[in-house]
Formats: C-alpha cells, structure tokens, sequence
C-alpha cells in the first residue's frame, strides 16, 4: 500500500474551497478545480518507495505486471488504464463530447499522418485511446448530458421569442428528431460569428426576463416540480415560468460565456441535477458539460476531448459532428448497486475502470478490498484504515489511515481491508 500525494490542477472553473475544505487545508485565494489521482504523465501521483519519493508512474514502468497484474497488461498494456480525479466547478466547463474506441484510433492516426504537433492549439487526438467519464456527486451537482426530446427544445427555443432563433424552431418540429438536432446544431456552430454572437446576446436578454425570480440552481424539490411542469407543456410558445429553470441557466451560461454559440446549443441539453451519491456516465458521442458542484470523477487515462462550445479553446465543426449522437432522450442518473461485502457498484459498460462505494462503521466487520488488477481508494469522509492482510495477519506497519481527502494506491493482488468511521471510494479495472 501506498499513500498518494497528489496534485491540484488550478483551472480557471474551478472553486476556491470546495477541493481546500475537503483536504482540510486553507484556501489559497485561486480556483482549486481538480485533484488528480492516478499515473497521468501531465501530473502524476507522488508515492514513496524504499524510503524515496517518486511517481506512481515510474513505480508502474519498473514492474507492469507486478503493480498492474497480468490480465490488465494484456487489455490495456503496460499502464494505468484510468484516472481518478475529485473535480470542484464553480462556473461553467467546456461543452464537449469523447470519441469512441475506432474513431480515437482513426483521427490520432490522422494527425500523426499529417504531422499535427501533439501540443497544437487545433490537434483533436492527443493519444489513440477513447475516454468514457463517470461523475459521482459529493454535493448537489448540476450538468448538461445528451440532447433534450426535439418537440422540448423547439418549446424552450420558441419561448424566447427571438427572430434569429424562429428557423431552428421550424426545423426541430418538421424534421425527425435526430436531423433536426443535427441541423439546428450545425447551423449554431458554423454561423458567422458576429452573427450569431448577436443572436446569443438577444436570446440571453430574453432569458433573463423569462428567468426572473428564478435562479439557475433550484433545491431538489424546485427542480423535480419544474420538470413536471416543462413535461407536461404544449407545443408553442412556452407560457410564463414553464422552463424558467432552462432560462436562468441560458442567460448564466451567457453571462459566462458572452457571445458564445455553445449557450444556444446548451439548450439543446438536458440539464441534469444529481443528489449525493447518483452519478453519470458519459459515454462516446454524448454532449456534455459539468456546471457546478463537486463530485468523484473516474475516467480512461485519455486527454482526447472535442470541444462544441463555452469555451475560447479550438472548435472543429467537421470533426466534432462527426464524433455526436444525435439521440434525444432524458439521460440516466445511476445509483449505486449493492455487492459484496457492502460494496456499492456504479455499473458501467466499459474495462478501464470500475467505481464503487463503501461505508464503513465502527464495529462493523472488515470490507474486503481483494482484488487481481491495482486499486486506488479514497475517502471522502469520516476516517478509514486500511489493512493489508498478510498470511491471514498484520500488524502496525500493514496499517494505512487515511482522513477525509486522501487516498491510497493499492498493487494488484494485494489483500487489504477497509475498517473505522467513514464513506471511501474505490477505483479499479474491471478486467
């Protein structure tokens, strides 16, 4: 076992407590978005070995099969398949989709082919790899994730009442869903950009108007009644208050991103509000964004994201509407399913990794954390102390506290067990 000093990554999104309360540090004043957990080559955990400090990944490159175990080497080589991170968002992220395995594959080999340098501002494929996410909310956390049912979003467009606006109303009730949301998508994205920065701004004002009293981030209750209220609306101009909850977030998203098509094809989205403990997975083609809140976010170790909005970063149209779904439907929000041992399991369609949960309470028996490929956990609350169960015994020097905010890499096919008085997360391959 292994404590893991881990890195912050400051982006600009990020908030300036959320990650500090969790580590029961001071704030420093400058946003605190991300703590990455993992063997990401852009910040890879710290562990010491042998009485020196050194990287999880140079740990992982002296011994693969030792530290991964043989059966992930063979699915996903020698490396660390995912990464573990706790993101925090104070504003608004990127709106964005991944690629799935073959189309990762095909654009890195286009890029190399074309002598694309990796660290170019317009370079798509940073690596060959796919990158499904799973976000799990600490708090209440808001998102956009897959395209709203097209009868819904010509409702929430009409509402608005903008000119500039009207023709992709049309289009979202005449054409087949998926066209519809494909067309309306491109003409947002490739609108001249004076143009359509006009068109954000006036749709923004009207926003704002429809939103009043009505702030982007209701309780749990507020959004459950607002969500029956937009299902049960008829086609049309939407009557006062029917998607207030939609608008307020339109004119916040402009606020932040003044100009920026990506507000429009926002409310193309589901906005999602998830309860601690729900959590959702964004697989290949799904457009999406996190708004606010903080969560455990586990995901492939890739870095291939394409990006279609809310963001002063490299848009490529061509290549990012060939990436999108165009599948309409409210997404799910997962619960964790019980398994073995009061391990909670958040069931995802992918190998590179597997999150689940466990609480543990004092007097309770041992949580097994047996498993054939590496582990990384981490406790988001309470105190927990991990054990590594060596020929049936252990002793003080097999015992690893860890306290809210820390975490632990675990090798493959070492036996440990959780005890104490807390909520720990765990990350491992599901091979």
């Amino acid at each position: 076992m292994d404590r893991l000093t881990n890195t912050v990554r400051p982006y600009a999104w990020g908030s300036t407590t959320a990650i500090p309360e969790l580590l029961g540090t001071p704030p420093t004043g400058e946003p605190q978005a991300e703590l990455w957990m993992g063997a990401h080559p852009g910040a890879p955990s710290a562990v010491v070995r042998d009485g020196r400090e050194t990287t999880l990944t140079e740990v992982i490159e002296a011994d693969p099969e030792g530290e991964l175990g043989p059966e992930a080497v063979r699915a996903f080589g020698p490396r660390l398949p995912f990464l573990l991170k706790i993101l925090a968002a104070a504003s608004p992220l990127s709106l964005q989709v991944h690629p799935d395995p073959q189309q990762a594959r095909e654009g890195y080999a286009d890029e190399e082919a074309r002598g694309v340098p990796l660290d170019a501002p317009e370079r798509n494929y940073k690596d060959a790899s796919h990158k499904p996410e799973l976000i799990c909310a600490l708090t209440d956390f808001d998102g956009l994730c897959g395209f709203r049912r097209a009868p819904e979003a010509a409702d929430l467009l009409a509402g608005l009442d903008v000119d500039a606006v009207k023709p992709y109303v049309d289009i979202l009730r005449a054409s087949p869903a998926s066209d519809a949301l494909r067309e309306v998508l491109t003409a947002v994205l490739t609108a001249g950009r004076e143009e359509i920065a006009a068109t954000v701004q006036e749709a923004a004002r009207a926003a704002e108007r429809l939103s009043t009293g009505h702030p982007a981030a209701e309780t749990a209750a507020e959004t459950a009644d607002q969500t029956a209220a937009e299902t049960a609306s008829e086609p049309g101009i939407a009557a006062p208050g029917t998607h207030a909850r939609a608008y307020a977030l339109c004119a916040s998203l402009a606020r932040h991103y003044p100009g920026d098509p990506g507000v429009l094809a926002a409310m193309l989205l589901n906005h999602v509000r998830l309860s601690p403990g729900e959590a959702l997975y964004l697989g290949a083609g799904v457009p999406h964004a996190y708004l606010s809140g903080l969560g455990v976010e586990i995901m492939a170790n890739s870095d291939n994201v394409l990006r279609c909005g809310l963001t002063p970063k490299h848009v490529d149209v061509p290549e990012l509407l060939r990436i999108v779904r165009f599948e309409p439907g409210a997404p799910a929000v997962l619960r964790p399913e019980a398994g073995p041992g009061g391990e909670e399991r958040y069931e995802v369609p992918v190998d590179e990794f597997r999150l689940s949960r466990c609480t543990v309470a004092p007097g309770a028996p041992a949580t097994p954390l047996d498993a054939r490929t590496p582990q990384i956990l981490l406790c988001t609350d309470g105190q927990v102390r991990i054990r590594k169960v060596v020929n049936g015994g252990g002793g003080e020097d097999a015992q690893l506290p860890l306290e809210r905010g820390q975490s632990a890499y675990v090798p493959a096919g070492e036996r440990v067990e959780a005890t104490g008085d807390g909520t720990l997360f765990r990350a491992t391959v599901a091979v």
